[in-house]
């Protein structure tokens, strides 16, 4: 039954994609339930919607500015020892996050500097990650497998990890989800030591820093498709993704909910994600995606205007759950169509580009969102954001056709399509 199961999941047939999947499910769980805790915190500390679009914006913001340079320090040097480093760092992060809240000495100031200081390290783990993918694979056909199920993986711990906090932060406080947290980074850690992977062709590069991020950003943006899939990304990342950093305000003030209601409402989202990330990971190939990438935003769109006007738990619950949805078809299939058409050299620029456009636009919407929400209340911040969703939405169906017609020389170059196929 075992045997079963890894064969028909593609990406787990790789040894070294198995331990991966093992150790991060287990520290995402854990980083979920910081962030739960995180936000929940910093509005017990100052029940200020804007000071939780100000800690989104410094948990995110280096990755705007940073992950390009991350990017070409990917393209030169071991992707895993990166990683390595990146998860040391970050678990201790979350130790001195449980050490502050657990002596009671936490302020919202060392919150706002841990937040930067994590936002630091995403900026060079986010496009190594991303980049590490086809080494963890043994075959280059299982590569959208793993880059859907990672996103699984992803929602999975976003599904647990926030039912979890809920209970926890509720039992014993916000704290020990830190502790939790910076405990987990130990299996991670543990599952990149024991992997077994070839070392990388590094060539030697002329030319400075500077030099290579004009390349890679010039390789990017004349691509039709890689440019299309990366400004549609940006939009959705401002304009959708602040919900998140929104939860507490319809978990308590909307909802008239407690912290439980924070996870469930976080834990929602992640069931749909979670349903999006299995049906990615099963399709066998990269066809197709660009009508998910048209559709996707819409859909969550959707789903957040009507959480913005609900103001019943179920219905919350099941628009969240859409909203998780469409989330993660629009992040996983954007990631899968630029992983499989871009060139090997330029995958960690190309894909620190994804990094600016994904995370490096949460610190915008996040602060946008919370000065938003002090003017004029969370549940109209949120439907502007759904209804600029859709806009996207549409306006990248409209052009869909023409960027398949761009693109079709390089699928047929990689043996994806035949003459007579569509992307």
């Amino acid at each position: 039954m075992l045997t079963n199961f890894w064969t028909g999941i593609p990406a787990l047939r790789s040894r070294n994609y198995r331990l991966f999947f093992a150790g991060q499910g287990i520290s995402l769980i854990g980083s979920w339930m910081t962030q739960v805790a995180t936000v929940w915190l910093v509005y017990q500390l100052t029940n200020s919607p804007l000071m939780l679009g100000v800690v989104g914006f410094t948990s995110q913001i280096p990755s705007f500015f940073l992950a390009p340079f991350g990017g070409v320090l990917v393209d030169r040097w071991n992707t895993r020892k990166i990683l390595i480093i990146t998860q040391v760092l970050a678990m201790m992060q979350s130790l001195a996050l449980a050490v502050l809240a657990l002596t009671g000495t936490i302020d919202i100031w060392h919150i706002i500097f841990l937040s930067l200081f994590q936002g630091v390290i995403n900026a060079l783990d986010a496009p190594a990650r991303q980049t590490f993918v086809p080494e963890m694979v043994e075959k280059r056909a299982d590569l959208a497998s793993a880059i859907a199920l990672n996103s699984s993986l992803v929602n999975g711990g976003r599904l647990i990890g926030p039912a979890i906090a809920g209970i926890v932060i509720a039992r014993v406080g916000a704290s020990y989800c830190f502790l939790i947290d910076g405990i987990s980074y130990i299996a991670v850690i543990a599952a990149f030591v024991a992997m077994r992977v070839k070392p990388k062709q590094i060539t030697a590069r002329t030319g400075n820093v500077l030099q290579r991020l004009k390349e890679g950003y010039i390789y990017a943006f004349n691509s039709p498709l890689i440019r299309s899939v990366l400004l549609l990304l940006a939009l959705f990342s401002l304009m959708a993704t602040p919900y998140i950093t929104l939860i507490p305000i319809f978990a308590t003030k909307v909802l008239g909910g407690d912290a439980h209601t924070l996870g469930f409402l976080t834990s929602a989202s992640g069931v749909g994600a979670l349903i999006g990330g299995i049906y990615l990971s099963t399709r066998k190939s990269v066809l197709g995606l660009g009508k998910i990438i048209a559709f996707a935003p819409a859909l969550c769109g959707t789903g957040i205007i009507v959480f913005a006007l609900s103001r019943t738990l179920w219905l919350s619950i099941l628009m969240l759950l859409l909203v998780g949805l469409g989330s993660i078809l629009q992040i996983s299939s954007s990631n899968t169509v630029i992983q499989t058409i871009v060139e090997d050299d330029k995958r960690g620029r190309v894909m620190s580009l994804f990094t600016m456009s994904f995370l490096g636009m949460f610190p915008f919407g996040n602060l946008i969102a919370g000065i938003l929400a002090e003017r004029i209340g969370a549940p109209y911040t949120l439907i502007i954001g759904g209804v600029f969703c859709i806009l996207g939405s549409l306006l990248f169906a409209k052009y869909l056709p023409k960027i398949r017609q761009a693109t079709r020389s390089i699928y047929q170059q990689k043996g994806i399509i035949p003459a007579s196929h569509s992307t």
